[in-house]
């Protein structure tokens, strides 16, 4: 699992900041039409296999399928209608989110490539009904979830990093701290270093 992983909702966002050393990005499209999706999606996966990143489809899991992506994200409103043996057997690996212990069980029940935790910190992102997470609560979801990979997102930003893989996340999800930065290129560059450390 990287260490940096980058969400973005839209496949500009991808061609302007993947060269720059991301080598794990969702590509997360909300509302918009299913041509439209079903380009970004093309798009995404086309550039993403040219620069050796690894594309994650957010939501769209019959997409993925349908164009020959080998990574899901689903969130616990998709779970219920998403084809995990479909999936499984195309090759196609899945991350889930969660929020609490009783998603979290849920989560761990389908044996996911990883397991998202958020709002780890207070989130710009979107009006959330969970308190911000915290730190503690990645002690104690790696522990929870032993050897399946924990990815911390909401409010992370470089200088809180440290504390964020201190307590046991494998790796950070990004969103407005990049695509909100003065110098978004720069940022990301940031970001993978900060990683790399």
């Amino acid at each position: 699992m990287e260490r940096f992983y980058l969400i973005t909702g839209d496949i500009a966002w991808i061609e302007k900041l993947v060269p720059h050393g991301v080598k794990f990005v969702q590509l997360r499209i909300k509302d918009r039409s299913d041509e439209v999706v079903r380009q970004q999606i093309t798009k995404a996966r086309d550039f993403c296999r040219q620069h050796r990143a690894q594309l994650v489809i957010n939501d769209y899991w019959e997409l993925a399928l349908e164009l020959g992506c080998d990574f899901v994200h689903l969130g616990q409103e998709d779970m219920g209608n998403a084809d995990f043996a479909a999936m499984r057997k195309a090759g196609v690996r899945f991350g889930l989110s969660t929020h609490d212990e009783a998603e979290l069980d849920r989560a761990l029940s389908y044996k996911p490539e990883y397991v998202a935790l958020g709002p780890v910190y207070p989130t710009k992102l979107k009006q959330m009904k969970w308190k911000p997470q915290g730190l503690e609560r990645i002690s104690r979801w790696k522990q929870m979830v032993g050897e399946t990979p924990l990815v911390a997102i909401g409010g992370l930003t470089p200088e809180r990093l440290a504390g964020v893989f201190q307590a046991g996340s494998d790796s950070a999800a990004v969103v407005t701290d990049i695509l909100q930065a003065h110098d978004p290129i720069a940022r990301t560059q940031e970001w993978v270093e900060a990683c790399k450390r």
